[in-house]
């Protein structure tokens, strides 16, 4: 183990910290992995975050590498076929919203040009900063987290509540929530 600080979520395992210390608050522009991070997000609420990362691999194989086009021709014939996949989370509303968020992903694609446009309209083009010390200090949502939320579901995405768009917008890099002594905060800052 190194001697470094992290942030007190990822240590649980070896996963979750290879996550954080690579990915997790990173300024994410790519517009198919900002579409794999909503999709994720979606899967992780109510299970650990380590469970998806675990599975990570095995959805993208059963979602084409999250291919929106692909996905968004679906139907519940793939559906049921996920409902079997046991390398993935099994749970039929979310499978169903894989399908739907794809479709509204294309839609926004073509209404906003790019999906990173429009998500990261919300918080006025940049990451924002925090300067949490502890890492209770951390909402759980947030004012931009509630306005993402609700534009998202008015068109047609789903499982994308506040709090889950605030799990997704520290994923994503749009909000900076690693701890001030944690070495990835300073690395991150924009």
């Amino acid at each position: 183990m190194s001697s470094k600080i992290r942030c007190p979520w990822c240590l649980k395992s070896e996963i979750e910290q290879h996550y954080h210390d690579t990915e997790w608050g990173v300024p994410l522009y790519d517009d198919q992995k900002l579409f794999e991070f909503v999709i994720l997000d979606g899967f992780q609420a109510g299970l650990s975050w380590k469970i998806v990362l675990s599975k990570r691999e095995n959805f993208r194989k059963a979602f084409y590498n999250f291919d929106a086009e692909i996905l968004a021709t679906l139907g519940q014939n793939h559906v049921d076929l996920w409902m079997q996949d046991t390398g993935i989370v099994r749970n039929k509303l979310k499978l169903e919203g894989v399908i739907k968020n794809s479709k509204a992903y294309l839609s926004i694609k073509q209404e906003f040009g790019s999906f990173h446009e429009y998500l990261w309209a919300f918080v006025g083009g940049k990451p924002m900063l925090n300067n949490w010390s502890d890492h209770k200090q951390i909402p759980a949502e947030s004012v931009e987290a509630k306005a993402m939320s609700k534009d998202m579901k008015k068109r047609g995405f789903t499982f994308c509540g506040p709090t889950i768009c605030y799990a997704f917008m520290q994923a994503a890099g749009m909000v900076n929530d690693h701890i001030t002594t944690c070495f990835r905060y300073a690395e991150v800052k924009i």
